[in-house]
C-alpha cells in the first residue's frame, strides 16, 4: 500500500474557515473519484499561527502505478486544479505506513 501525504497552504484570501470548508466538504468529490484511491483522509490543523501548512490530506493506493494513473485521469487533472486554486503550497511525500500503536 503506497500513501500520499500532501501538505497544504492555503491561498492568500482564503480564511482558515474558508479553507477548511474547501478542504472538508467541497474538495472531497475530486478525491472520490480518483480511479484506484482506496482511502482519503483530511486532517486541517487547528492553529493558523502555529504550522506553515494548513492541512494534511492522505491519499492510499495500492501501488506507485495505481497513484500515477489516478493523478493523469481526467480526474487527477481536475483534483488538481482544483488544490492549486485553493493551496497557495502544496508539498507531496510518497510514504509507507508503519503503524507502531
Amino acid at each position: 500500500m503506497l500513501k500520499l501525504m500532501s501538505l497544504l497552504k492555503r491561498a492568500d484570501g482564503i480564511s482558515k474557515d474558508e479553507f477548511r470548508i474547501w478542504a472538508t466538504e467541497e474538495h472531497v468529490p475530486y478525491a472520490k473519484a480518483l480511479p484506484g484511491l482506496r482511502k482519503y483522509i483530511v486532517n486541517v490543523t487547528v492553529d493558523d499561527d502555529e504550522f506553515p501548512f494548513d492541512a494534511v490530506n492522505e491519499m492510499y493506493f495500492d501501488s506507485e502505478e495505481a497513484r500515477a494513473a489516478a493523478f493523469a485521469s481526467p480526474a487527477g487533472a481536475a483534483a488538481g486544479g482544483d488544490a492549486a486554486a485553493h493551496a497557495s503550497e502544496r508539498v507531496h511525500l510518497k510514504t509507507t505506513e508503519y503503524i507502531q500503536l
